[in-house]
């Protein structure tokens, strides 16, 4: 293959991970725009990796399907490094970002092995506390943070750190967005922990299988308000550590505004999660108002 079509190769597969991050993960797609321009590309890739397995289970018709995905995803790292032939555009522009940067494969292949655990879950199989949820955001939301922040060879512990309880908060945040959209599905609420739900008297036996209540939506906004307590709480521990984190990583963690939003969108309907309000404009307020904070935000130099 030539040097000008593989040139025009991965061009393509670069604008693929652009359209597919805007199409699918819009108010990130907003964050990466802030990102400086030669950081752009591989934070692109990356997240546009992550659109690909999030997304594995919901669009296809059979779970083995998704599943199948999910498990072609994880041998496609493992080609990715072994500098092999992928034939996917996100695929195609991940392998370049690691032939570019120096990225740890340990944390692309966790957040899919995170994904494929969870997709391999029965529905009565309910997470039993809060900290699993918290284990599940991390492995899935702040290995993309680590992952972008190494891409942009920004080595910072501080920034690590505030990168862990970002991707926590933004995983917590965007699971209770998807409570309405689980629960359509038939799947009575998986990602509420039982402790939680047991604690609200939203857990009823039903043959021997657990299962969650939704005849009382007051409780349930009780068990939202505590899930999103500590999605705050991890927002409020990454902004105390951002006098150490270095200036060039703060773009990086920008995705701290839309966990921020989500949480003072729910805060105006009550924690109700089936409130329409919050599926208007981008996460529950007017696109210009978010876009207008994240400018901000990154003027400013925060997160």
């Amino acid at each position: 293959m030539s040097g000008a079509s593989t040139s025009n190769g991965l061009k393509s597969a670069f604008s693929y991970c652009v359209q597919q991050v805007r199409s699918y993960d819009y108010h990130h797609y907003l964050c990466l725009l802030e990102l400086p321009p030669e950081m752009r590309r591989a934070a692109f890739a990356i997240r546009a990796f992550n659109v690909e397995t999030a997304r594995a289970m919901d669009v296809a018709s059979d779970p083995k399907i998704g599943l199948m995905r999910l498990f072609w995803w994880q041998e496609a790292i493992d080609k990715i490094f072994s500098n092999k032939l992928i034939e996917h555009p996100v695929a195609q522009a991940l392998k370049s970002v690691v032939s570019a940067q120096k990225i740890n494969k340990s944390w692309l292949k966790r957040s899919v092995e995170a994904r494929i655990n969870d997709a391999k879950r029965e529905v009565n199989e309910i997470p039993e506390t809060v900290k699993e949820l918290e284990q599940y955001a991390e492995d899935t939301a702040s290995t993309i943070l680590y992952t972008t922040l190494q891409a942009g060879g920004i080595r910072s512990t501080a920034a690590d750190h505030a990168a862990s309880h970002i991707g926590k908060a933004s995983g917590l945040l965007l699971l209770l967005r998807s409570l309405p959209y689980h629960a359509s599905r038939n799947h009575h609420f998986s990602y509420i922990p039982v402790k939680l739900a047991e604690k609200h008297g939203l857990v009823e036996n039903q043959g021997g299988q657990l299962e969650i209540r939704m005849d009382s939506r007051e409780k349930l906004c009780d068990v939202v308000f505590e899930m999103a307590s500590v999605a705050n709480a991890h927002l409020g521990k990454a902004r105390q550590l951002s006098e150490t984190v270095p200036a060039e990583a703060r773009p990086v963690l920008l995705p701290a505004v839309p966990a921020q939003v989500i949480l003072d969108s729910l805060n105006r309907v009550q924690f109700d999660v089936f409130d329409p309000r919050l599926t208007r404009g981008i996460l529950g307020i007017p696109p210009l108002w978010f876009q207008l904070k994240l400018k901000w935000y990154s003027w400013k130099g925060k997160y």
